[in-house]
């Protein structure tokens, strides 16, 4: 592009400046002076770049897509995004969940998979995983095991006794440990992972009948995992694997697509289900609640501002819509507050009002002011009142995704079901679903995490740990682990 023809460079005001390269001097050999506006302007923004990153999840990226229904799914859900044929805009974030931002793409953790529809009923989020349960089931302990995972106070060090002394500590984690020691631990791509809300959430029709159900974005390129080894290498070789794979592919037209399915169970199963459908430890057996599919999430537009449209994109389970609510999922229900009060404190107060989060459909709202407020608002900016200003309808907007609960208040985990403990569903998952190869894996993936930090007593206690999921198991570990301490 010839020099004429170029775009001049501005402050951020729009006015022109003079120059990319020189700052304004007294002569040029003195000293600058402090009226050059626009180095001031440059070196204070500058200064400012950074925000705070996410406490968990903060490594990580995303783009942007649709979501098309192609079945009908209106029996269960009145909700918009869900009616035949209906095509919503998204936003998808990809993320570790220990690791800072500087952290390589191919640690062994969960990935969060994060999904903004841009419904014509406001912003509905799914903030969900790659695994379709989690560590723990009460938010009593999620601060705890997200530090468990992090570093140490003393020198700052990732620590694996620390999360072994954790873990073992905490035997609900069995069934999201044995999934993140197998294969699955570490994805060959985000775009050969499936996502699921594990959560359980509450879908209401137009009759007002409500139902529980769990979602499932099965891949379409095929479920691809690294090794270990694999794994390791990338993480020296190229940190941002998994960040330059799903921006290239999308560059080069090749459209990454999940198609989504739901488990649904009527509302009353939940009340005599064997496991407590609420816990989000435990998966329901497809065998009992068989998937139903329901439409197709493509991505194929790249960010052109990471920071922008993806480091500042806020994902909150609280963003519902009419036909979808919340269940007795304790650890949501903590989510339900945790994750809009983090943005307000990493974003500021109008996090909502940044263009990657601001909804598609009206915002009606008497909120005002704050730091950073772009949308003006107008009088009045109180209610009720009688100025016009906009009300709340009861008839059109009921709510209606709410259930019944009653009992003394008590500090207590879930009451028991016919089938539920802590292990079974971890060790269905060895026997089961892994091979003789991918039960070797586990082995070999454990012993090594196990071989590298971890002390008595934790190692001992670990090695119970996987006992008590498969005696088996729990003895190749200890062996392995055994024998390499001999032999050192």
């Amino acid at each position: 592009m010839s020099e004429d023809k170029r775009k001049p460079t501005t402050t951020d005001a729009g006015i022109p400046v003079a120059s990319d390269e020189h700052s304004l001097s007294v002569g040029p050999d003195g000293p600058i002076v402090l009226h050059d506006h626009y180095l001031i302007e440059q070196m204070a923004n500058f200064n400012r770049e950074r925000i705070p990153e996410r406490q968990p999840h903060a490594k990580g990226s995303g783009a942007f897509g649709h979501f098309q229904v192609t079945e009908d799914v209106s029996r269960y859900t009145k909700a918009a995004l869900f009616q035949p044929g209906v095509k919503t805009d998204v936003l998808m974030r990809f993320s570790t969940v220990a690791g800072e931002r500087g952290s390589p793409d191919t640690w062994r953790d969960p990935r969060g998979f994060s999904v903004k529809f841009y419904t014509t009923e406001g912003n509905y989020d799914m903030v969900g995983n790659n695994t379709p349960v989690f560590f723990i089931r009460d938010p009593m302990k999620f601060q705890h095991f997200i530090r468990s995972q992090k570093r140490r106070a003393d020198n700052n060090l990732r620590d694996n006794d620390m999360q072994w002394d954790f873990w073992t500590l905490s035997p609900e984690s069995a069934h999201q440990v044995t999934w993140l020691m197998g294969d699955r631990g570490i994805p060959k791509t985000w775009r050969h992972m499936n996502g699921y809300s594990s959560h359980t959430y509450m879908w209401v029709n137009a009759e007002g009948e409500k139902f529980w159900v769990k979602y499932h974005f099965k891949t379409d390129q095929g479920i691809a995992c690294l090794t270990q080894e694999q794994a390791d290498t990338l993480a020296g070789q190229d940190g941002d694997y998994h960040t330059r794979d799903l921006y290239n592919a999308i560059a080069q037209g090749e459209f990454p697509s999940w198609t989504l399915w739901m488990q649904i169970m009527p509302f009353a199963d939940a009340e005599t289900y064997r496991y407590n459908p609420f816990d989000l430890t435990k998966v329901w057996p497809h065998s009992d609640y068989p998937l139903i599919k329901v439409g197709t999430l493509q991505l194929n537009r790249n960010p052109t501002d990471n920071h922008a449209q993806i480091e500042q994109a806020a994902f909150e389970p609280n963003n519902l819509v009419p036909g979808i609510g919340l269940s007795p999922d304790k650890m949501l229900m903590g989510r339900i507050f945790a994750y809009a009060d983090a943005h307000r404190a990493r974003l500021g107060v109008n996090y909502k009002q940044i263009p990657v989060n601001a909804p598609q459909s009206p915002v009606n709202s008497y909120s005002k002011d704050g730091a950073m407020r772009i949308t003006p608002v107008s009088d009045p900016v109180y209610a009720p009142n009688s100025k016009g200003g906009p009300a709340a309808d009861g008839e059109r907007f009921p709510t209606d995704s709410v259930w019944e609960s009653g009992g003394e208040m008590v500090r207590a985990p879930y009451s028991l079901r016919k089938d539920d403990d802590d292990v079974s569903q971890a060790n269905q998952l060895i026997n089961q679903v892994m091979d003789d190869a991918a039960r070797e894996r586990l082995v070999n993936n454990v012993a090594g995490h196990l071989l590298n930090g971890v002390q008595e007593p934790v190692l001992s206690r670990a090695f119970e740990y996987w006992r008590n999921i498969d005696r088996a198991i729990g003895d190749r570990i200890a062996q392995k682990v055994q024998a390499a301490h001999r032999q050192s």
